[in-house]
């Protein structure tokens, strides 16, 4: 199986790993827009080749498109148009609804699935890319009704050999359920990042005194502006929706600090603490 990937980064590289350490016999052909990336990725050996998009496109069977969000919107009808019936077409994209919303109707669409590991860290780039980022985790196939059947059977098989289990998600629920997962951390990390950087001016204090409470809270402030912002611009109503909710608890919080009503503090963080129940 020859599989291209476009866009050589943490999700990219470590699907190369995992698809070359699978003994499915996969070659990897790497595709991006930044030579230095598949520089780096030929140099850690994440792939067998890197060729221009046009040149390696007709030569696999597997085409993961792996870029961030605004150029998955350019890149993947560009694709649709030049598929083969006997090639399949992958997404790892964060959103769905705006994505897929490009290539409604399109005459290849069933060749397309739309996929999300749900995997990742805040470190970008391929020399981010690891292996086992994807075991035992969740892969979400979303609107895969409007995928053919072998194409959805191939996303499977591909990310099956990372590891991955599966589930079913339309794209509107997609979005809102990331949107309250995913994309609200992120938010909610940048500006604990940034309310520190603007009340503590002393780095080193930050450095010495930091518990792993914080390390842990503000890791993803670490993410790159260039994935995120497009994944922001493209789920925004959902991302506002919970952002509002958010923003509105942290009121409470504030609320009852002021009134020293630290019996609702209690309560609000016994309540919060039932989150136990489903994340251990």
């Amino acid at each position: 199986m020859i599989v291209g990937i476009i866009g050589i980064g943490l999700i990219g590289g470590s699907l190369a790993i995992s698809l070359k350490e699978s003994g499915m016999g996969v070659r990897v052909i790497g595709m991006d827009a930044s030579q230095d990336n598949l520089d780096k990725a030929v140099r850690r050996r994440l792939i067998d080749e890197d060729v221009p998009l046009e040149e390696g496109v007709p030569r696999c069977d597997v085409i993961v498109l792996a870029t961030p969000m605004d150029a998955m919107l350019e890149l993947l009808p560009r694709l649709l148009d030049i598929v083969r019936p006997h090639q399949t077409l992958l997404d790892v994209g964060s959103t769905k609804e705006t994505l897929l919303t490009r290539v409604k109707g399109h005459p290849n669409r069933g060749r397309f699935v739309a996929c999300h590991p749900m995997a990742g860290t805040e470190f970008s780039g391929p020399e981010a890319a690891v292996p086992n980022l994807f075991t035992g985790k969740t892969c979400v196939l979303v609107d895969a009704h409007d995928s053919d059947p072998d194409a959805v059977d191939v996303a499977k098989r591909v990310f099956a050999s990372a590891g991955m289990t599966f589930t079913h998600l339309e794209s509107r629920a997609h979005d809102l359920h990331c949107a309250y997962v995913s994309h609200i951390s992120h938010i909610a990390s940048f500006a604990l990042a940034l309310t520190v950087l603007e009340k503590e001016k002393d780095e080193q204090r930050i450095f010495e005194l930091a518990s792993s409470g914080f390390g842990s809270t503000v890791r993803l402030a670490k993410s790159s502006p260039d994935m995120w912002v497009p994944i922001f611009r493209q789920n925004r109503d959902h991302v506002l929706d919970v952002l509002d909710e958010h923003i509105e608890q942290l009121s409470r919080f504030r609320t009852q600090l002021i009134k020293r009503d630290f019996d609702g503090f209690h309560e609000r963080i016994r309540r919060a603490n039932q989150i136990t129940k489903i994340l251990t």
